[in-house]
């Protein structure tokens, strides 16, 4: 099974999909979001790992409660992106218009 449809289950099973709202689980990823950018700015490897992870749940989540998928989602920001053309200034990819 793959792992997103595992998260789905999970979060069926234990009713979060359903009962839960967007606006709660926005709310946990701003938390988890937190817990990434400490984890990162306290270079602590194993916790930058954890908190992407989470991250994934809860768009995850986010997904089902939108009626799609996190992999719909991405492929479609995939080919918005994929042709994109630019340059990096100080570490940050800036687009071309």
């Amino acid at each position: 099974m793959r792992d997103i449809a595992r998260i789905e289950k999970w979060a069926h099973d234990r009713n979060i999909i359903e009962g839960s709202t967007r606006q709660a689980q926005l709310c946990k990823l701003i938390e988890e979001v937190g817990e990434l950018a400490t984890a990162i700015n306290k270079q602590r490897p194993a916790d930058v790992v954890d908190a992407i992870g989470d991250c994934a749940v809860v768009l995850t989540i986010l997904a089902a409660q939108s009626q799609t998928t996190l992999e719909a989602c991405i492929d479609r920001a995939y080919l918005e992106i994929k042709d994109r053309k630019g340059r990096m200034v100080d570490g940050v990819f800036i687009r071309e218009e």
